[in-house]
């Protein structure tokens, strides 16, 4: 098992790259304010001439995330774009990007909290509906609380298995940090959805569709140059990996407990490499959290 090389700071390996694509909870902030150092990164990001485009599986569209990040401080001026996984999503059901979108149907049953309906709720010729019996297929956004866990979705899941329904889940993740505790996510329950026998389509990362808009958004940088910084081996390195670009494990996210780390503090280096022997995913580096 080869040691994974540990760094303090983004600025020991800036010069490498000149496009930068950042994840947001985990990363960026933790469900309600940003990580310290993350403002003083961005703004050396910045002042280097650096592109920075902001990826993340939030289920909701892009307006919703850029307003969430300018209340918690992170200003627009800090980043060159940002996509979302559920921008995608409400794209691909504008637009179907294949026959198996194209026949979802009319109708849509949202699992999922009312912070989440801009995915859905300016779309000509999609509808609303409030039972699975009246629905075409589900739209999975995650839990409604941050307090509910899998089981209390297992009834509405296994009733929508019954109708046969197709979901959609607009966000892959599993779990994520909020406030420094972890909660689970719609991947949770798509993937619960797929063991009780449901068909799901996923949209967000590690899925190449939205590593190629990033692509776009940064000005078709060569591969080489970009580096994703996330803190799920999951998503975002596998997403990385997967994209033929580098990178970088946050540490201090939805893997701390598992490390034993103390935030803002490297983990024991055979735990992480444990780890991420363990997960199949190579970074090229791992930081305890964003900062330069």
């Amino acid at each position: 098992m080869t040691a994974l090389p540990l760094i303090d700071g983004l600025s020991a390996i800036v010069d490498r790259y000149d496009g930068f694509i950042l994840d947001l909870w985990g990363v960026i902030h933790d469900g309600v304010r940003p990580y310290p150092g993350v403002v003083h990164c961005l703004t050396e990001l910045r002042n280097r001439g650096k592109q920075v485009c902001l990826l993340s599986n939030a289920p909701r569209r892009v307006p919703a995330a850029v307003a969430k990040l300018n209340d918690m401080g992170v200003d627009v001026d800090l980043y060159d774009a940002i996509f979302t996984s559920g921008e995608a999503t409400y794209e691909a059901l504008l637009d179907p990007p294949d026959e198996w979108h194209r026949g979802l149907g009319r109708n849509l049953f949202h699992i999922g909290p009312p912070r989440d309906n801009d995915v859905y709720d300016t779309l000509a010729g999609r509808r609303r509906v409030h039972t699975p019996d009246q629905a075409d297929f589900v739209l999975n956004t995650g839990i409604d609380d941050f307090d509910e866990t899998l089981a209390d979705y297992e009834p509405v899941l296994t009733a929508c298995v019954e109708r046969r329904l197709p979901m959609v889940c607009a966000n892959p993740d599993l779990v994520v940090v909020v406030d420094n505790k972890l909660v689970i996510c719609a991947g949770e329950l798509a993937r619960r959805y797929e063991d009780l026998g449901g068909e799901v389509r996923y949209h967000g990362k590690p899925h190449a569709s939205v590593y190629r808009r990033c692509f776009q958004l940064l000005g078709d940088l060569a591969p080489s140059r970009i580096l994703a910084v996330g803190d799920s081996l999951r998503t975002d390195i596998a997403g990385a990996n997967a994209a033929g670009i580098d990178g970088l494990l946050v540490t201090g996210g939805i893997h701390r407990e598992e490390l034993g780390a103390n935030w803002g503090e490297h983990p024991a280096s055979e735990s992480l490499g444990q780890l991420v022997e363990t997960s199949g995913h190579t970074p090229v580096a791992a930081i305890p959290g964003l900062r330069w």
